[in-house]
């Protein structure tokens, strides 16, 4: 999404993470009234609109919305606001699939709530921001999953091989709301914010039983978890791990344990030089006094200089440099993500799909950039020529069934023409111009 912040909302921004910053221990109490200010309920508005998201559980979607017209629309969410009238629906569940199998339960809250918690993320990430630790990267402003992934790398290369490689059970669900309310109140005391957010955390959510009933679970009695899916969800995990990434500062665990900890909301490793088990007991003991659990199935120690681990979509480990037999630490995307790659082209090619061939092709495009976009750090070369081939192939196969030729196509559609006059693009070609961009 690249919506420019305007520069009204962005000066707001800015002086709320100053004051915070110049004055660690200062409480804001007046924000709610600028939560429903015009301005930045239209910007949530539109930041909500260009994610796309599905309807929640009223069946409201954005062309019902602006058939209607929005400005009408945002005016009575800003009366509820002002009025302290509104509240929010439940949050409809959906399972979607998770890359290692099995499945993830994300919710959708309706467009309404989706705009009024981005309008609130807008007042308080810049408060929070300030509080965050520089080992925290996911869902932060100028921050990204592959500067984490920049991170591990460096850590792995100057010595700390010995890795924890760490899994929370269920952490967006298991999140506890008067610990968690407590960590936000040390920032927020406008009471009428807090009462918002609580809204949020206790909003009943609705799935289907097993006989495709309607089913409301949660609401007031809820006293875990925030879900998946949510504007607010990211801030709020985050705001939460961040007490483990503090106290491990002030606990001095770098110098401790000789390591560092890399974060990515949920997803962490810490990094040591032979004090890994010291490290990962520590921390077994913190995250249960904080009321969250490690996975003891999926939690391991692993050294990186004989055995590679996964992170963020990486795998990390020594690999030989085929020139001269030499070993080196390397970050190459992993297998699974190569394997997912693949699938979503299968998908996506099917021999049954009936789209003229340019609207198929700007769709296979976009999702070679976004794969190649991400996987361009480290060591390329064998998952791009994995990718290139796959998607070759699949073009190739997929040409040939809707021109009816009687023969593989090769010769019809070599590999120069599919990359070149067809348009497809290179993903060698993408991964080279993801790596210059700043």
């Amino acid at each position: 999404m690249s919506l420019k912040t305007p520069a009204k909302i962005r000066t707001l921004q800015r002086k709320l993470y100053l004051k915070a910053k110049a004055e660690p221990d200062y409480r804001f109490y007046l924000l709610y009234d600028k939560m429903y200010r015009e301005d930045i309920l239209f910007y949530a508005y539109r930041l909500a609109k260009a994610n796309r998201g599905a309807a929640g559980v009223d069946g409201v979607t954005f062309d019902q919305i602006e058939s209607q017209g929005a400005e009408k629309w945002l005016s009575g969410i800003r009366d509820e606001l002002r009025t302290k009238t509104y509240k929010p629906h439940p949050v409809l569940r959906v399972m979607i699939p998770k890359p290692g199998g099995g499945q993830r339960p994300v919710g959708i809250p309706t467009i309404g709530d989706r705009v009024i918690q981005t309008a609130a993320r807008l007042i308080l990430e810049p408060i929070f921001e300030v509080d965050l630790e520089p080992n925290a990267y996911g869902y932060r402003p100028k921050r990204s999953a592959i500067d984490a992934i920049r991170t591990v790398h460096e850590l792995l290369r100057q010595g700390y091989t010995e890795v924890v490689d760490a899994d929370l059970s269920k952490y967006f669900d298991t999140i506890p709301h008067q610990e968690l309310m407590k960590c936000i109140a040390r920032r927020v005391v406008d009471r009428n914010v807090l009462r918002l957010i609580k809204l949020w955390l206790r909003a009943p959510v609705e799935d289907q039983d097993t006989d495709g009933k309607r089913r409301l679970t949660g609401g007031r009695k809820s006293r875990r978890g925030t879900p998946q899916g949510g504007v607010m969800s990211p801030l709020l995990a985050n705001v939460y791990m961040n007490r483990f990434l503090k106290y491990w500062r002030i606990k001095g665990c770098d110098e401790r344990f000789r390591a560092r900890v890399v974060s990515y909301a949920d997803d962490f490793v810490i990094l040591s030089r032979n004090r890994a088990v010291e490290a990962l007991q520590w921390t077994n003991v913190v995250m249960n006094r904080m009321g969250l659990m490690l996975n003891k199935d999926k939690t391991v120690i692993r050294d990186a200089r004989r055995e590679g681990f996964a992170f963020l979509g990486y795998t990390f480990g020594r690999m030989r440099f085929k020139k001269d037999g030499s070993w080196y630490m390397a970050a190459r995307p992993s297998k699974s993500s190569i394997k997912r790659i693949k699938q979503n082209v299968r998908t996506l090619l099917r021999p049954c799909e009936k789209g003229a061939w340019p609207e198929v092709c700007d769709r296979l495009n976009a999702l070679l950039r976004g794969w190649c976009g991400y996987y361009c750090y480290g060591t390329t070369q064998i998952a791009s020529r994995a990718v290139e081939r796959n998607v070759y192939n699949r073009v190739r196969r997929f040409l040939v069934e809707r021109h009816k030729v009687r023969s593989p196509g090769i010769r019809q559609f070599p590999s120069e023409k599919v990359f070149g006059e067809i348009g497809v693009l290179l993903p060698r070609s993408i991964m080279v111009a993801a790596r210059r961009v700043p």
